[in-house]
């Protein structure tokens, strides 16, 4: 059942999970070290946990992926299907970058920040626009304004490698080992997707609910994820919630800022709610970066071990 894990995220992404693996895979149901078992993540970003999972099992029945940014559902549609064209568009506006000193290097950053957002170019292109700048950007954050136009400034990396091409050939290959479908939509989509005759398991990585006023990094998309989101998606487990449909969920702990904050204690009020520890990266001030709390919010399923009762 196990293989070896040589797949990792092609970009850089807010709330990416990589750190996290370790302790996500404690809290991953036993029936799907068993069963052959449908794999959904209707917020994939950028895919750490996908590709984790991908690297971990091999009994799917069948892996649905969904986010509601278009660009990035375009990237791993082309990694897929067309990932030497991507490593030669790569390699081509790796070595004009690198070509050019620190001031050409802010005017060819904006050059292609504006061609991405016009949105005229083939999707391989639009593609490795969006690697550049994940690349070259100020602290790998991708954001966009109301318009949805991405919108963070240059970055000043002195040696960025823009162009993995390992990483983008073994994700391809792991793309292409599967029955996948990647989808652009919003999350509620995902549901038609459950399998009637078999176990499916769900892992949600939301839009985190904002700790302060000024910590929010949900603008990777048109419109924030707000509170009535989060509610909406906590009606959503609730709806999915069954012996057959297991699901496991990220998100922010509200209690490590204010111990008062009841929000997913009452949201998800009778599941398993659990605290891990994770570090935050990305921030403009380092000093704001450090250990921080999240939740590990699940429904009620045998861990490998044992039964997680909620808290």
């Amino acid at each position: 059942m196990i293989r070896s894990n040589i797949t990792k995220p092609f970009i850089k992404w807010v709330g990416g999970k990589t750190q996290l693996l370790n302790q996500l895979d404690q809290f991953l149901p036993e029936a799907i070290f068993h069963e052959k078992f449908t794999y959904i993540e209707p917020f994939v970003g950028g895919g750490a946990m996908l590709f984790h999972i991908l690297g971990k099992f091999k009994n799917f029945n069948r892996i649905i992926i969904n986010d509601i940014n278009e660009d990035l559902i375009k990237s791993y549609i082309t990694i897929k299907e067309n990932p030497s064209q991507l490593i030669d568009g790569l390699k081509k506006i790796e070595t004009d970058y690198l070509g050019t000193d620190e001031q050409d290097r802010k005017e060819f950053y904006l050059d292609i920040r504006s061609r991405f957002n016009k949105k005229t170019v083939d999707d391989i292109t639009n593609t490795v626009y969006m690697m550049f700048l994940n690349r070259t950007c100020f602290n790998g954050l991708y954001r966009v304004n109301r318009k949805g136009e991405f919108n963070v400034p240059f970055g000043k990396y002195k040696n960025p490698r823009i162009c993995n091409q390992e990483t983008i050939i073994a994700d391809s290959r792991a793309l292409n080992s599967i029955d996948i479908d990647i989808i652009n939509d919003s999350f509620e989509t995902t549901k038609k997707y459950i399998d009637s005759n078999g176990l499916t398991f769900f892992y949600f990585d939301p839009p985190y609910r904002p700790l302060t006023e000024t910590s929010s990094f949900t603008s990777y998309s048109k419109g924030d994820f707000n509170d009535d989101d989060q509610i909406r998606l906590a009606e959503f487990c609730k709806s999915i919630d069954s012996n057959k449909c297991l699901w496991m969920l990220s998100n922010s702990d509200g209690k490590s800022k204010n111990p008062d904050d009841d929000f997913f204690d009452n949201l998800y009020d009778g599941f398993s709610i659990n605290h891990v520890s994770a570090s935050r990266s990305i921030n403009a001030n380092p000093n704001k970066r450090g250990k921080l709390t999240e939740l590990l919010i699940h429904n009620k399923y045998k861990l490998n071990n044992f039964l997680f009762e909620a808290v």
